[in-house]
């Protein structure tokens, strides 16, 4: 049965890069759940009180992929990927629009090493993990992906690897060495009141 929402899945995008409207109404009735659960993975580190919903992530996410034009869908992990993405910036853009409204924001520190393991707890300033991810993308881009499909999309080690086309073991290397180059980058952050 798995194989066979994939292969929909796949035929679906690539109807939807040939300019089948209805294919993307389609393809989203069909993942939508991989779409909540991704959605679910970064609202659930944010505070309480945060004004997007779960539901209205999605619901952002789908108004700006109807957009994108002419991209070459690879499969179901290549439309998650980019749809994480599209989440994360959704998210990073609603941060600046309210910290601008602010006097210097209000949002809770967090330590990275705290806030990569999964739990309900706030994740560390949006802003500033944003930041250090655009760093490291100008070191190593494939590290930043993996960082982003992980700890922002919420993808499995098997389905980031698939997005990127490496392995398991080159997704769990990678995901190691960028966590302790955050945490550093992070760190120097802090020492120096940013």
């Amino acid at each position: 049965m798995e194989s066979q929402s994939t292969s929909e899945v796949t035929i679906l995008l690539q109807a939807w890069s040939a300019g089948n409207e209805q294919a993307l109404d389609r393809l989203t009735a069909l993942v939508y759940a991989d779409l909540h659960r991704v959605a679910h993975h970064y609202m659930a580190g944010e505070r309480p009180s945060h004004t997007l919903q779960t539901t209205a992530l999605i619901h952002e996410a789908y108004l700006r992929l109807v957009d994108v034009k002419r991209i070459n869908w690879q499969n179901r992990s290549h439309f998650l990927a980019i749809c994480a993405r599209l989440m994360r910036r959704i998210l990073i853009d609603w941060a600046r629009k309210h910290r601008s409204q602010k006097d210097g924001g209000d949002a809770p520190h967090l330590p990275l090493e705290e806030a990569l393991i999964v739990s309900s707890q706030p994740h560390p300033d949006l802003l500033e993990v944003d930041n250090a991810l655009t760093r490291l993308a100008a070191v190593d881009q494939r590290k930043s992906q993996v960082v982003e499909l992980r700890f922002f999309g919420g993808l499995s080690v098997e389905e980031t690897a698939e997005a990127l086309h490496v392995s398991s073991e080159t997704v769990m290397r990678d995901w190691r060495l960028a966590k302790v180059w955050l945490l550093r980058e992070l760190g120097r952050e802090e020492e120096h009141g940013s």
